[in-house]
């Protein structure tokens, strides 16, 4: 069987005063995954343990995001995380720590018969 991607959402989270990497990926996780309700396992007779869920985000700072985190963010599925350099670090006028913006996109694959 071949995997076969039905879905991809997308998500931006941020970390306003922080400069949290890792929270900032994580809330734009949960604003991809909470903008839905898919039932896509069960559309294909599937128990939602066999979706495979493939996570990209991007940040300026790929290396400061802890990808364990954003794993724990899925009760189910076989999620792998990706970061790579993206999102947007926003300086603040103070010249504070800059706001920390996220961007997700996740997409959800079956192994699907020939």
């Amino acid at each position: 069987m071949a995997p076969k991607r039905l879905l991809t959402e997308f998500g931006m989270g941020t970390s306003l005063r922080r400069q949290d990497y890792t929270e900032a990926a994580v809330r734009a996780v949960k604003d991809a995954l909470w903008h839905n309700s898919i039932n896509l396992a069960e559309l294909f007779g599937r128990p939602k343990g066999d979706m495979l869920i493939d996570v990209e985000i991007g940040v300026q700072a790929p290396d400061r995001v802890d990808s364990t985190a954003i794993l724990a963010v899925f009760p189910y599925g076989q999620p792998k995380v990706t970061v790579v350099k993206g999102g947007l670090d926003v300086p603040r006028a103070d010249g504070r720590n800059p706001t920390v913006i996220a961007n997700a996109a996740i997409s959800v694959s079956l192994e699907m018969g020939a």
